[in-house]
């Protein structure tokens, strides 16, 4: 079988030469590798390939009602991080405005407030 898989199919890194009348049908970049097929057969590769792709694809998509509750999900979770925010700048408002009263009450002169 391994050697059948050599036959049809060749991985090739950078810099090296394909067989003569051999053609890329894709490139897989993480492992820095070109796929080649000979000529007629790598349209034929490449859309397989596209096809089983597409099918693992919709096989894992979420269904309908999953979908819904991760778009309910997400909408929550937007919400607190907006009344997080909002409350962090209101008390940080509210601290300066106290630290600013003090700061006021601080210099007035002791003798405004005998009179």
């Amino acid at each position: 079988m391994r050697a059948m898989k050599g036959l049809m199919r060749c991985e090739l890194g950078h810099g090296a030469a394909p067989r003569r009348g051999w053609r890329m049908a894709w490139y897989e970049p993480r492992r820095r590798v070109g796929v080649f097929f000979p000529a007629p057969l790598h349209w034929l590769a490449r859309a397989i390939r596209e096809f089983a792709w597409r099918v693992r694809l919709a096989w894992r998509a979420p269904t309908r009602e999953q979908q819904d509750v991760f778009d309910l999900h997400r909408v929550q979770r937007e919400r607190q991080k907006l009344a997080a925010e909002y409350a962090r700048g209101y008390i940080q408002g509210w601290q300066e405005c106290l630290a600013e009263c003090i700061e006021t009450l601080e210099s007035v002169d002791e003798n405004l407030w005998r009179n």
